[in-house]
């Protein structure tokens, strides 16, 4: 069988190398060069797997059982598919690495594995049309044509244009009678506007931030920025919090800044007998971030040379408060420049979970962040890429 993969990106490719034991394998990617996305993960570095795989990590908006893909069999189908790569792992609090810890020797092996297994690269083909007649998928660019008797749609999501994600995928699936189910970006910093953004930024803080529509929560450092708030834990979060936005649901979080302490008042209060005479800056300094706690000291209209015994009970507890659950209304989220996934894609509901073929015509597949599954921080989503593009692979 000649089988066209419209992508060159780490789904695309695992795709490729499952299909080409049995098929004629042709990649297809628009960049000059393939796997961009792949040197931008894990800063450089590529977090390729977890040890943690319970299907929390994993999402949709489908109506399908998500355990139908994301399952045991086909998670020990992408170990394999590492340890076929050669890659060997450096293993970090459950996070897998290549020992190399750069990206580029991720990249390396795979291009070495496709084209050891006679995959044809061609780059620099900027996909315009893709037609099925007589059985056969004609595909055409303004520089390239031919004909397939297969084809998977490998095209990202509109996640990171810079890498040449345009959402391609998302119109061929629907000019072929697929449904796509909402877009938002995900794994995505958030946006507030406190008005004392400028005074935080830069500070980083172990903290816990809940989601107070959901009540899920995560513990780590968050990053505060100039436009709102960033980090790993933000970007777990992130996923619900857009969704809500786009249906104009009122979105806040709390962050609790000190989660060691159980009772903040009763902590300052025994503080304050040892220290009567040190402002709160001083009192608070060993334990919260300087310009963090001159940020919310602002925002809560308290002057930062006051003493806590100074302060009247509805600032205290104002205070108290703030330290440990400081709730912040969030206004938006940073756009589709700066996600790293996005939730929603293709409706899950309308291929075959298995196969990962389309229910509506015959011999077309999808794989990778085109459809309607992502995962949280911590390389699950380069596991959706893998195991989706080995899947779609090798039913070809």
């Amino acid at each position: 069988m000649k089988i066209a993969i419209i992508g060159g990106g780490i789904s695309a490719f695992a795709a490729a190398i499952s299909a080409a034991k049995n098929n004629d394998v042709t990649i297809l990617e628009k960049n000059s060069k393939v796997l961009k996305k792949l040197l931008l993960t894990g800063n450089g570095k590529c977090n390729y797997f977890n040890t943690d795989q319970d299907i929390s990590h994993y999402h949709t908006n489908s109506d399908i059982d998500i355990k139908e893909i994301v399952n045991s069999e086909n998670i020990d189908k992408v170990k394999a598919f590492w340890a076929y790569l050669g890659i060997v792992p450096f293993i970090k609090n459950g996070y897998y690495y290549p020992y190399s810890e750069t990206a580029s020797s991720m990249k390396e092996a795979l291009v070495f594995k496709a084209k050891y297994s006679g995959v044809h690269i061609i780059t620099d083909c900027d996909i315009t049309n893709i037609v099925k007649e007589n059985d056969k998928f004609h595909i055409t660019s303004d520089n390239y044509q031919d004909i397939f008797d297969k084809v998977i749609i490998a095209t990202g999501s509109y996640a990171y244009p810079i890498t040449g994600s345009t959402g391609f995928g998302y119109d061929v699936a629907k000019s072929f009678g697929h449904t796509i189910n909402n877009v938002n970006p995900s794994l995505v910093q958030l946006v507030t506007n406190l008005g004392i953004e400028a005074k935080w930024n830069g500070v980083r803080h172990h903290a816990i931030i809940t989601d107070l529509n959901t009540k899920k929560s995560e513990e780590g450092e968050i990053q505060l920025t100039s436009f709102g708030i960033s980090g790993i834990c933000v970007f777990n979060l992130s996923r619900d919090i857009a969704i809500g936005l786009s249906k104009s649901i009122k979105e806040s979080v709390s962050i609790n800044f000190a989660p060691w302490c159980n009772d903040m008042i009763d902590f300052l209060n025994k503080r304050s007998i040892n220290f009567p005479k040190r402002s709160i800056m001083s009192l608070c300094e060993s334990f919260i971030n300087y310009k963090l706690l001159s940020a919310i000291l602002k925002f809560l209209k308290i002057s930062e040379y006051t003493t806590w015994n100074e302060l009247n009970t509805q600032e205290q507890e104002n205070l108290a408060q703030a330290l440990t659950d400081f709730q912040i209304e969030i206004v938006g989220t940073k756009d589709y420049n700066s996600s790293q996934v996005c939730s929603g894609g293709l409706n899950l509901a309308e291929i075959n979970l298995n196969t990962l073929e389309s229910k509506k015509v015959p011999n077309l597949y999808f794989c990778g962040e085109v459809l309607d599954l992502d995962g949280d921080c911590g390389g699950y989503n380069i596991t959706i890429a893998i195991l989706t593009g080995i899947l779609a692979g090798e039913s070809c």
